[in-house]
């Protein structure tokens, strides 16, 4: 049976990765198919027409309310003047001065309702006071005032980097202190106006960086990473996973998806890889414990370079079992499979994290941002995987997602079960069938040992019943046969008997003649 139709729903082609604009780099599920130069561009563009948007509708009302307030103040008047007119002048006069006070409240309140409504919708009502933005240059950040460790030599590293530039390297680091301090009375923004600040930043820093080394590309890629290093190693516990998203929430119905799974085996994903071999399993080991490193970075660069360490494993892998070059169509199902085995603590979270934070060229371009965006599409297979994509039938998926059955062993019919028919149906792993084989073993040997165990009580039993028995024996015997001592008095050989008859007469010494 051709394998290709069991890979229908796992192949992705190379040109689904790229950006939807066409402009070449690689896309992003989380940007909606777009690159992040296309992702901010857009989202500029839709956050420039919401604050217009905004000042419309903040005008319509300010027109509203001076129009009603036109109407109240024309009833007002001309009720006035109708209860004012017979009476004198001057009482008249007289009571023209509270009713100017009135109407100066009533313009003084129109006016600051109308400017209550700007500032909302103004985007400037997001930044903070300018008493609130004096307490935050004041005082450092909270992070650096807590810094860890690993925080402190982070920044010492910074430091003797920036020792090389001389007086580019003194502005990179002041511009990054401001861009701290400034940040730390931004906690309150959501998740995308971080990521737009620290992208703007980026930006920012890169056009002075190139302008500086006047287009040397490796040498300002080389400032952008310890930058990037710097700045998100003292911004992560207040950017990774923040209570203004749903991010945690993603990361355990991800996770409890990943656990539902667990009955997904390697031949359902079509993964060309023989775990069998002491080398396939090595890298997929290694493969596995990189994407599971992964949370324990800080920086979006070291959480991608370990993306494409475990990316590398699995191609290594895939390249010994075929004896070949591995193609793109292997790498995406075995990157699946390592994805179900390994379960990566908050995938989610992380993915996130390096999408809004990691320098943009890295994600656009390279091979780390081709291992990103196949995890990225392995994450989202995960989640939409279904019957189909395995080349089962729905009832069969329902049965092993809720776990009335396994496709690991069958007891009723004997054989493992696959998802195709013909001779694909009886193929069995060989791992599996060494860990079912094992299991017999086992079985068979607890089986023997309950023959033995039956055995040794009965043996313990005739014991005690042999003993009992011996000494009811004996007792009877003792009982029938008692022993009698007799006393007897013994005498010794030189002591003065009288009775010495008995003895022989004493020898006689006899002399023989020479």
């Amino acid at each position: 049976m051709s394998l290709r139709p069991e890979r229908r729903g796992i192949h992705v082609d190379q040109s689904d990765l790229l950006c939807k604009k066409g402009c070449g780099y690689y896309g992003n599920a989380a940007w909606q198919g777009l690159c992040s130069k296309c992702w901010r561009e857009e989202y500029q563009r839709v956050r420039q027409k919401q604050i217009q948007d905004d000042w419309a509708l903040a005008e319509k009302l300010q027109r509203e309310e001076e129009a009603a307030y036109a109407s109240s103040h024309g009833v007002q008047t001309q009720s006035h003047s109708q209860s004012t007119a017979p009476q004198q002048q001057h009482p008249a006069h007289a009571s023209l001065g509270p009713f100017s006070k009135f109407e100066e409240k009533k313009t003084n309140e129109k006016t600051r309702k109308v400017t209550t409504v700007k500032k909302f919708f103004s985007p400037s009502s997001r930044t903070t006071s300018k008493k609130e933005t004096q307490e935050g240059k004041s005082t450092s950040p909270s992070i650096s005032r807590h810094a860890s460790f690993d925080t402190d030599q982070v920044s010492k590293d910074f430091v003797d980097f920036l020792k090389n530039l001389h007086k580019p390297g003194r502005e990179i680091h002041k511009q990054c202190r401001a861009f701290l301090v400034n940040m730390s009375s931004k906690k309150d923004l959501g998740a995308d106006e971080l990521s737009e600040c620290v992208q703007d930043f980026y930006q920012n820093m890169a056009d002075r960086l190139m302008s500086h080394f006047k287009g040397s590309s490796e040498s300002v890629e080389q400032v952008m990473d310890q930058v990037e290093k710097y700045i998100m190693t003292r911004l992560y516990k207040s950017v990774f996973c923040p209570e203004t998203t749903d991010d945690e929430k993603k990361d355990l119905a991800t996770q409890n998806r990943i656990r539902a799974l667990h009955w997904v085996t390697i031949q359902m994903l079509c993964v060309s890889m023989d775990e069998e071999i002491p080398e396939v399993s090595e890298n997929v080991v290694k493969a596995i414990t990189d994407i599971i490193e992964m949370d324990s970075k800080r920086v979006p660069r070291d959480k991608l370079a370990c993306i494409t360490r475990c990316s590398k494993h699995i191609f290594s892998a895939i390249r010994i079992t075929k004896n070949e070059p591995a193609s793109a169509d292997d790498f995406l199902p075995a990157l699946i499979y390592i994805v179900l085995k390994a379960n990566p603590p908050r995938l989610q979270s992380n993915i996130q994290y390096i999408t809004r934070f990691c320098n943009p060229s890295r994600l656009m371009t390279g091979e780390d941002g081709y291992y990103f965006t196949n995890l990225c599409c392995a994450a989202a297979f995960i989640e939409k995987l279904d019957a189909q994509s395995l080349n089962l039938s729905p009832e069969e998926f329902e049965r092993y997602m809720s776990g009335q059955a396994s496709p690991r062993y069958s007891s009723s019919e004997g054989e493992w079960p696959h998802g195709g028919s013909g001779a694909s149906a009886t193929t069995v792993n060989p791992v599996l069938a060494q860990l079912n084989h094992n299991l017999e073993q086992l079985s068979s040997l607890c089986s023997h040992q309950e023959m033995v165990m039956e055995a040794a009580r009965s043996l313990q039993a005739d014991l005690l019943s042999w003993t009992e028995s011996v000494q009811r024996e004996v007792k009877d015997i003792l009982e029938k046969y008692p022993l009698e001592v007799q006393s007897c008095t013994v005498s010794a050989i030189d002591a003065n008997n009288t009775d010495s008859d008995n003895l022989p007469s004493p020898l006689t010494p006899q002399v023989f003649a020479g």
